[in-house]
Protein backbone atom coordinates (compact mmCIF):
# COMPACT_ATOMS: atom_id res chain seq x y z
CA UNK A 1 0.00 0.00 0.00
CA UNK A 2 1.70 3.48 -0.67
CA UNK A 3 -0.37 6.46 0.81
CA UNK A 4 0.03 10.19 -0.38
CA UNK A 5 -1.36 13.46 0.24
CA UNK A 6 -2.04 15.96 -2.59
CA UNK A 7 -2.30 19.77 -2.23
CA UNK A 8 -3.43 21.42 -5.06
CA UNK A 9 -4.28 25.08 -4.62
CA UNK A 10 -6.04 27.17 -6.65
CA UNK A 11 -7.42 30.80 -7.24
CA UNK A 12 -10.62 30.31 -6.32
CA UNK A 13 -13.03 30.21 -3.25
CA UNK A 14 -14.39 26.93 -2.40
CA UNK A 15 -18.16 28.11 -2.63
CA UNK A 16 -16.86 29.08 -6.28
CA UNK A 17 -14.80 25.53 -7.15
CA UNK A 18 -18.47 23.80 -6.44
CA UNK A 19 -19.63 25.10 -9.25
CA UNK A 20 -16.32 24.72 -11.53
CA UNK A 21 -15.86 21.23 -10.15
CA UNK A 22 -18.93 19.94 -11.58
CA UNK A 23 -17.87 21.16 -14.84
CA UNK A 24 -14.56 20.69 -15.17
CA UNK A 25 -15.55 16.52 -14.84
CA UNK A 26 -18.10 16.46 -17.23
CA UNK A 27 -15.95 18.61 -19.47
CA UNK A 28 -12.91 16.65 -19.17
CA UNK A 29 -14.30 13.43 -19.32
CA UNK A 30 -16.08 14.09 -22.86
CA UNK A 31 -12.95 15.34 -24.52
CA UNK A 32 -10.71 12.57 -23.00
CA UNK A 33 -13.15 9.97 -24.58
CA UNK A 34 -13.34 8.57 -28.26
CA UNK A 35 -14.82 5.62 -29.83
CA UNK A 36 -13.95 2.37 -27.23
CA UNK A 37 -12.25 4.67 -24.86
CA UNK A 38 -13.16 6.98 -22.24
CA UNK A 39 -15.67 7.48 -19.34
CA UNK A 40 -18.78 6.00 -19.80
CA UNK A 41 -21.51 7.39 -16.75
CA UNK A 42 -23.54 4.36 -15.60
CA UNK A 43 -25.68 5.97 -12.70
CA UNK A 44 -25.56 9.53 -11.59
CA UNK A 45 -28.17 9.90 -8.40
CA UNK A 46 -28.71 11.77 -5.44
CA UNK A 47 -27.45 9.90 -1.81
CA UNK A 48 -27.91 10.75 1.52
CA UNK A 49 -25.55 10.08 4.03
CA UNK A 50 -26.78 9.98 7.80
CA UNK A 51 -23.25 11.67 9.20
CA UNK A 52 -22.23 13.69 6.12
CA UNK A 53 -25.96 14.55 4.87
CA UNK A 54 -27.37 14.83 1.22
CA UNK A 55 -24.72 14.02 -1.87
CA UNK A 56 -24.59 12.89 -4.63
CA UNK A 57 -23.90 9.06 -6.25
CA UNK A 58 -21.87 8.41 -9.38
CA UNK A 59 -20.53 5.40 -10.90
CA UNK A 60 -18.36 5.16 -13.70
CA UNK A 61 -16.44 3.11 -16.03
CA UNK A 62 -13.19 3.86 -17.33
CA UNK A 63 -12.13 2.01 -20.49
CA UNK A 64 -8.39 3.03 -20.70
CA UNK A 65 -6.11 0.20 -22.31
CA UNK A 66 -4.04 2.13 -24.90
CA UNK A 67 -3.20 5.01 -22.29
CA UNK A 68 -1.45 1.81 -19.98
CA UNK A 69 1.98 1.17 -20.19
CA UNK A 70 3.32 -1.65 -22.94
CA UNK A 71 4.36 -4.01 -19.58
CA UNK A 72 0.97 -3.16 -18.68
CA UNK A 73 -1.06 -3.87 -21.86
CA UNK A 74 1.09 -7.33 -22.06
CA UNK A 75 -1.22 -8.65 -19.26
CA UNK A 76 -3.97 -6.90 -19.79
CA UNK A 77 -7.31 -7.36 -21.90
CA UNK A 78 -7.70 -5.23 -24.77
CA UNK A 79 -11.28 -5.43 -22.74
CA UNK A 80 -11.03 -4.22 -19.92
CA UNK A 81 -12.07 -1.03 -17.27
CA UNK A 82 -12.05 0.67 -14.20
CA UNK A 83 -14.94 1.16 -11.99
CA UNK A 84 -15.06 4.52 -10.29
CA UNK A 85 -17.55 5.16 -7.70
CA UNK A 86 -17.85 8.88 -6.24
CA UNK A 87 -19.82 9.91 -3.43
CA UNK A 88 -19.91 13.68 -3.45
CA UNK A 89 -21.13 15.93 -0.19
CA UNK A 90 -19.13 18.92 -0.97
CA UNK A 91 -16.66 20.29 0.65
CA UNK A 92 -15.90 16.67 1.19
CA UNK A 93 -15.91 13.77 -1.36
CA UNK A 94 -14.92 9.70 -1.51
CA UNK A 95 -13.77 8.31 -4.71
CA UNK A 96 -13.07 4.61 -5.09
CA UNK A 97 -11.86 2.74 -7.83
CA UNK A 98 -11.75 -0.77 -8.71
CA UNK A 99 -11.15 -3.11 -11.58
CA UNK A 100 -12.76 -7.02 -11.28
CA UNK A 101 -9.63 -8.09 -13.95
CA UNK A 102 -7.44 -7.32 -10.89
CA UNK A 103 -9.05 -7.74 -7.85
CA UNK A 104 -5.99 -7.32 -5.95
CA UNK A 105 -5.88 -3.29 -6.96
CA UNK A 106 -7.81 -0.55 -5.45
CA UNK A 107 -7.44 2.99 -5.38
CA UNK A 108 -9.04 5.21 -2.54
CA UNK A 109 -9.08 8.92 -2.19
CA UNK A 110 -10.53 11.19 0.35
CA UNK A 111 -10.72 15.02 -0.78
CA UNK A 112 -11.47 17.81 1.60
CA UNK A 113 -11.39 21.23 0.44
CA UNK A 114 -10.53 24.20 2.96
CA UNK A 115 -10.20 28.22 2.12
CA UNK A 116 -6.71 28.30 2.80
CA UNK A 117 -2.75 28.04 0.58
CA UNK A 118 -2.34 24.31 1.91
CA UNK A 119 -1.33 24.86 5.68
CA UNK A 120 -3.64 22.76 7.42
CA UNK A 121 -1.11 20.23 8.61
CA UNK A 122 -4.36 18.03 10.17
CA UNK A 123 -7.02 17.82 8.25
CA UNK A 124 -6.66 13.98 7.52
CA UNK A 125 -5.76 13.24 11.18
CA UNK A 126 -8.84 11.60 12.05
CA UNK A 127 -9.02 9.11 9.05
CA UNK A 128 -5.11 8.62 8.73
CA UNK A 129 -3.36 9.51 12.02
CA UNK A 130 -1.55 6.37 12.14
CA UNK A 131 -0.51 5.86 8.91
CA UNK A 132 2.94 7.18 7.43
CA UNK A 133 2.28 9.19 3.96
CA UNK A 134 4.41 11.65 1.95
CA UNK A 135 2.70 15.46 1.37
CA UNK A 136 3.14 16.38 -2.06
CA UNK A 137 2.09 20.23 -3.49
CA UNK A 138 0.92 20.70 -6.86
CA UNK A 139 1.60 23.89 -8.06
CA UNK A 140 -0.91 24.22 -10.91
CA UNK A 141 1.35 27.19 -13.03
CA UNK A 142 4.52 26.15 -12.47
CA UNK A 143 4.75 21.87 -12.01
CA UNK A 144 5.73 20.38 -15.27
CA UNK A 145 3.22 19.24 -17.66
CA UNK A 146 3.90 16.00 -19.47
CA UNK A 147 3.69 17.36 -23.48
CA UNK A 148 1.41 15.09 -24.59
CA UNK A 149 -1.30 17.07 -22.51
CA UNK A 150 -0.07 20.91 -22.89
CA UNK A 151 -2.04 23.76 -23.91
CA UNK A 152 -1.53 26.88 -23.98
CA UNK A 153 -5.15 28.31 -23.78
CA UNK A 154 -5.07 26.29 -20.36
CA UNK A 155 -1.51 27.18 -19.12
CA UNK A 156 -2.54 29.49 -15.80
CA UNK A 157 0.77 31.47 -16.64
CA UNK A 158 -0.85 33.21 -19.74
CA UNK A 159 -4.33 32.39 -19.30
CA UNK A 160 -6.39 35.22 -17.19
CA UNK A 161 -10.08 35.00 -16.69
CA UNK A 162 -11.91 38.04 -18.36
CA UNK A 163 -14.96 37.65 -15.84
CA UNK A 164 -12.53 37.52 -12.15
CA UNK A 165 -9.58 38.87 -13.21
CA UNK A 166 -7.58 36.58 -12.23
CA UNK A 167 -4.67 34.78 -13.89
CA UNK A 168 -1.26 34.80 -15.35
CA UNK A 169 0.01 33.01 -12.38
CA UNK A 170 3.78 33.78 -11.52
CA UNK A 171 6.28 31.77 -9.16
CA UNK A 172 5.03 32.27 -5.66
CA UNK A 173 1.43 32.92 -6.37
CA UNK A 174 0.02 30.67 -4.09
CA UNK A 175 1.74 33.36 -1.10
CA UNK A 176 0.02 36.38 -2.15
CA UNK A 177 -2.81 35.75 -4.40
CA UNK A 178 -6.60 36.08 -2.72
CA UNK A 179 -8.61 34.48 -2.65
CA UNK A 180 -7.12 31.37 -2.27
CA UNK A 181 -8.02 27.59 -1.30
CA UNK A 182 -6.79 24.45 -1.64
CA UNK A 183 -7.88 20.55 -2.37
CA UNK A 184 -6.40 18.31 -0.10
CA UNK A 185 -6.52 14.32 -1.12
CA UNK A 186 -5.33 11.38 0.73
CA UNK A 187 -4.51 8.91 -2.00
CA UNK A 188 -4.14 5.38 -1.15
CA UNK A 189 -2.99 2.85 -3.93
CA UNK A 190 -2.77 -0.89 -3.37
CA UNK A 191 -1.72 -3.71 -5.58
CA UNK A 192 -0.92 -6.27 -3.30
CA UNK A 193 0.60 -8.82 -5.79
CA UNK A 194 4.33 -10.00 -5.25
CA UNK A 195 6.73 -8.85 -7.30
CA UNK A 196 4.57 -6.43 -8.90
CA UNK A 197 3.16 -4.20 -6.22
CA UNK A 198 5.67 -1.61 -5.95
CA UNK A 199 5.73 -0.94 -9.85
CA UNK A 200 2.26 -0.62 -10.36
CA UNK A 201 1.74 1.60 -6.85
CA UNK A 202 3.89 4.18 -7.93
CA UNK A 203 2.94 4.14 -11.58
CA UNK A 204 -0.43 4.99 -10.20
CA UNK A 205 0.47 7.52 -8.22
CA UNK A 206 2.62 9.32 -11.68
CA UNK A 207 -0.83 9.16 -13.30
CA UNK A 208 -3.03 10.31 -10.19
CA UNK A 209 -0.72 13.29 -10.06
CA UNK A 210 -0.94 14.00 -13.65
CA UNK A 211 -4.63 13.87 -13.72
CA UNK A 212 -5.16 16.05 -10.70
CA UNK A 213 -2.67 18.56 -12.24
CA UNK A 214 -4.59 18.60 -15.53
CA UNK A 215 -7.93 18.71 -14.09
CA UNK A 216 -7.31 21.16 -11.87
CA UNK A 217 -5.29 23.43 -14.53
CA UNK A 218 -8.70 23.25 -16.50
CA UNK A 219 -11.20 23.96 -13.69
CA UNK A 220 -9.42 27.41 -13.32
CA UNK A 221 -8.89 27.97 -17.37
CA UNK A 222 -12.54 27.11 -18.11
CA UNK A 223 -13.48 29.15 -15.26
CA UNK A 224 -15.40 31.94 -17.71
CA UNK A 225 -17.19 29.08 -19.06
CA UNK A 226 -18.72 28.46 -15.59
CA UNK A 227 -18.63 30.73 -13.02
CA UNK A 228 -22.01 32.44 -13.76
CA UNK A 229 -23.78 29.18 -13.54
CA UNK A 230 -26.24 27.75 -11.31
CA UNK A 231 -26.10 24.66 -9.96
CA UNK A 232 -29.73 23.74 -11.77
CA UNK A 233 -27.41 24.78 -14.79
CA UNK A 234 -24.51 22.96 -14.07
CA UNK A 235 -26.19 19.36 -13.91
CA UNK A 236 -28.01 19.98 -16.86
CA UNK A 237 -24.56 20.76 -18.36
CA UNK A 238 -23.68 17.55 -16.33
CA UNK A 239 -26.49 15.48 -17.68
CA UNK A 240 -25.79 16.60 -21.64
CA UNK A 241 -22.43 16.23 -21.64
CA UNK A 242 -22.30 12.65 -19.87
CA UNK A 243 -25.03 11.18 -22.72
CA UNK A 244 -22.76 12.66 -25.66
CA UNK A 245 -19.68 10.98 -23.66
CA UNK A 246 -21.57 7.73 -23.65
CA UNK A 247 -22.35 8.26 -27.26
CA UNK A 248 -19.23 9.13 -28.38
CA UNK A 249 -17.20 5.83 -26.52
CA UNK A 250 -20.06 3.62 -28.36
CA UNK A 251 -22.75 2.88 -25.34
CA UNK A 252 -26.26 4.00 -25.58
CA UNK A 253 -27.94 3.88 -22.38
CA UNK A 254 -31.10 5.30 -21.33
CA UNK A 255 -31.43 8.99 -20.90
CA UNK A 256 -29.02 9.78 -17.52
CA UNK A 257 -31.68 11.36 -14.82
CA UNK A 258 -29.40 13.83 -12.60
CA UNK A 259 -31.05 15.78 -10.09
CA UNK A 260 -29.41 17.69 -7.02
CA UNK A 261 -32.89 16.92 -4.72
CA UNK A 262 -32.30 13.61 -2.95
CA UNK A 263 -35.13 11.35 -3.95
CA UNK A 264 -34.92 8.63 -1.37
CA UNK A 265 -34.92 8.51 2.17
CA UNK A 266 -31.43 7.26 4.04
CA UNK A 267 -33.44 4.42 5.73
CA UNK A 268 -33.21 2.94 2.33
CA UNK A 269 -29.82 4.47 0.86
CA UNK A 270 -27.25 5.53 3.10
CA UNK A 271 -23.79 5.93 2.32
CA UNK A 272 -21.12 4.60 4.55
CA UNK A 273 -19.11 6.85 5.99
CA UNK A 274 -15.92 5.66 3.92
CA UNK A 275 -15.93 4.12 0.50
CA UNK A 276 -16.78 0.49 0.71
CA UNK A 277 -15.20 -2.19 -1.07
CA UNK A 278 -16.83 -3.34 -3.93
CA UNK A 279 -17.42 -7.34 -3.62
CA UNK A 280 -14.71 -8.73 -5.97
CA UNK A 281 -12.98 -12.15 -6.52
CA UNK A 282 -10.49 -13.19 -4.02
CA UNK A 283 -7.66 -14.99 -6.09
CA UNK A 284 -5.30 -13.28 -8.50
CA UNK A 285 -6.19 -13.92 -11.90
CA UNK A 286 -4.11 -16.93 -13.49
CA UNK A 287 -1.40 -14.91 -15.23
CA UNK A 288 0.04 -13.36 -12.07
CA UNK A 289 -0.49 -16.79 -10.03
CA UNK A 290 2.26 -19.20 -9.52
CA UNK A 291 2.75 -21.81 -12.29
CA UNK A 292 2.24 -25.02 -11.19
CA UNK A 293 3.74 -27.97 -12.46
CA UNK A 294 1.20 -30.24 -14.01
CA UNK A 295 1.39 -33.94 -14.90
CA UNK A 296 0.86 -33.74 -19.25
CA UNK A 297 -2.79 -35.62 -20.22
CA UNK A 298 -2.36 -38.68 -21.71
CA UNK A 299 -5.76 -38.56 -22.95
CA UNK A 300 -4.64 -38.47 -26.54
CA UNK A 301 -1.94 -40.99 -28.70
CA UNK A 302 1.48 -38.90 -28.79
CA UNK A 303 1.44 -39.39 -32.82
CA UNK A 304 -1.83 -39.90 -34.85
CA UNK A 305 -1.04 -42.26 -38.07
CA UNK A 306 -3.74 -42.44 -40.92
CA UNK A 307 -4.22 -45.51 -43.13
CA UNK A 308 -2.50 -45.07 -45.96
CA UNK A 309 -4.35 -43.82 -48.89
CA UNK A 310 -3.50 -46.69 -51.18
CA UNK A 311 -4.92 -49.23 -48.92
CA UNK A 312 -8.28 -47.41 -48.58
CA UNK A 313 -10.11 -50.33 -50.50
CA UNK A 314 -8.79 -52.76 -47.98
CA UNK A 315 -10.58 -51.13 -45.05
CA UNK A 316 -13.93 -52.28 -44.51
CA UNK A 317 -14.94 -48.48 -43.21
CA UNK A 318 -18.52 -46.73 -43.46
CA UNK A 319 -18.34 -44.28 -46.15
CA UNK A 320 -14.70 -44.69 -47.48
CA UNK A 321 -14.95 -46.18 -51.95
CA UNK A 322 -12.30 -46.74 -54.02
CA UNK A 323 -11.82 -44.09 -56.21
CA UNK A 324 -8.87 -42.15 -57.42
CA UNK A 325 -10.26 -38.84 -56.62
CA UNK A 326 -9.48 -37.30 -53.29
CA UNK A 327 -11.60 -38.03 -50.69
CA UNK A 328 -13.78 -34.81 -49.15
CA UNK A 329 -15.24 -35.31 -45.64
CA UNK A 330 -19.23 -35.04 -45.68
CA UNK A 331 -19.92 -31.71 -44.74
CA UNK A 332 -22.29 -31.38 -42.25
Amino acid sequence: MLLKEYRICMPLTVDEYKIGQLYMISKHSHEQSDRGEGVEVVQNEPFEDPHHGNGQFTEKRVYLNSKLPSWARAVVPKIFYVTEKAWNYYPYTITEYTCSFLPKFSIHIETKYEDNKGSNNSIFDSEAKDLEREVCFIDIACDELPERYYKESEDPKHFKSEKTGRGQLREGWRDSHQPIMCSYKLVTVKFEVWGLQTRVEQFVHKVVRDILLIGHRQAFAWVDEWYDMTMDEVREFERATQEATNKKIGVFPPAISISSIPLLPSSVRSAPSSAPSTPLYTDAPEFLSVPKDRPRKKSAPETLTLPDPEKRATLNLPGVHSSNKPCRPKSE
